[in-house]
């Protein structure tokens, strides 16, 4: 369905993609597996799911062979026979998924994307378009889901055919999570601590908030030189989003910030300070034992030397009365 309304357009942009981690690892391993090393090649395939109107449940894919011309992207091939045998067998595994869309591996937005999308109405009457980020430095959620929609100018000028991004979240069943933690289980390194690992999230999460301000910065140079046009309902978000920023000007807000500083920082001296007395604490009781063990030592040995002393004078006793003997048989 081709949006064209106001009405549409709205309802589309409050649609939410569900994508699901089966989806997410077999669109990795197709790609993992037809694409080689350091190629900027793409990878199709097909979304299996439920369409429940305003959310879209991602919950399968299979992917399809497809070429393309990497000097000139309209020039394309895609199996149309291979997406009718994959989706009749398909149909007797499970017939509650339903061809909702496709994927390719991006990273971005290609020029053949319209036309394969078209191709495929054959098929799905709303097809939704995943983009998943398979590089392994990306931050932040993997996927983009996009609408094809026809887009009305305020000049009433021709409209143009283009893609509506809408909202998508990773989700997943609980026979999906027990999966994902079992395989999360071999990759984990057991040396790392969890005050690492929170470490390590946040920085992950400060690396895509940088990351989407700088798109978000790069979009607002090309509107205001020119290159693209002003989007309304973009600008409409930017300015919901930066009127939820602090006032930092204001008294009250910052003496809050300085109470809060000052209040985590006081545990982190505490923490020191008992770290330190436990530390010293153990060095002390290490040296309580190493000098008993020391006592403990010096006695044994001077036992040992008593014991050995007194079966000395033993013996010569015992010598001296055998001579004694001998010399008394001698005089008789």
């Amino acid at each position: 369905m081709v949006a064209t309304t106001t009405e549409q357009l709205s309802a589309l942009s409050n649609t939410t993609v569900v994508v699901h981690p089966l989806v997410l690892l077999s669109v990795a391993d197709h790609h993992a597996r037809s694409v080689p090393r350091g190629s900027s090649k793409r990878v199709v395939g097909i979304l299996l799911g439920q369409d429940n109107g305003s959310t879209i449940n991602v919950a399968n894919s299979f992917g399809i062979p497809f070429e393309e011309d990497e000097k000139d992207s309209k020039t394309w091939f895609l199996d149309h026979n291979y997406i009718d045998g994959m989706w009749e067998m398909f149909k007797k595994v499970n017939a509650r998924e339903r061809m909702i869309g496709w994927y390719h591996t991006g990273p971005k937005l290609r020029a053949s994307d319209q036309e394969i999308n078209d191709l495929l109405k054959r098929y799905i009457a709303r097809p939704v378009m995943v983009i998943v980020d398979v590089r392994p430095h990306t931050v932040g959620i993997p996927t983009d889901a996009y609408f094809a929609v026809e887009e009305i100018k305020d000049d009433g000028t021709e409209t143009r055919k283009t893609f509506l991004h809408v909202p998508s979240a990773i989700e997943a069943e609980e026979a999906e999570e027990i999966g994902v933690e079992h395989l999360l289980r071999d990759i984990k390194d057991s040396t790392t601590t969890t005050l690492a690992t929170r470490v390590a999230e946040q920085l992950a999460s400060l690396r895509g908030l940088q990351s989407r301000l700088g798109d978000i910065q790069s979009y607002l140079v090309d509107v205001a030189s020119g290159k693209m046009p002003l989007n309304h309902q973009i600008s409409y978000h930017l300015q919901d989003a930066l009127n939820l920023l602090p006032d930092l000007n204001d008294q009250e807000l910052t003496q809050s910030f300085a109470t809060t500083t000052n209040d985590e920082m006081l545990v982190v001296y505490l923490s020191s300070l008992l770290r330190a007395v436990i530390a010293l604490h153990a060095l002390v009781d290490n040296k309580a034992s190493i000098g008993r063990a020391e006592l403990e030592e010096g006695k044994t040995d001077k036992e040992k030397e008593k014991g050995k002393s007194a079966k000395g004078e033993e013996k010569g006793d015992k010598e001296k009365d055998s001579s004694k003997t001998s010399s008394e048989d001698k005089g008789l």
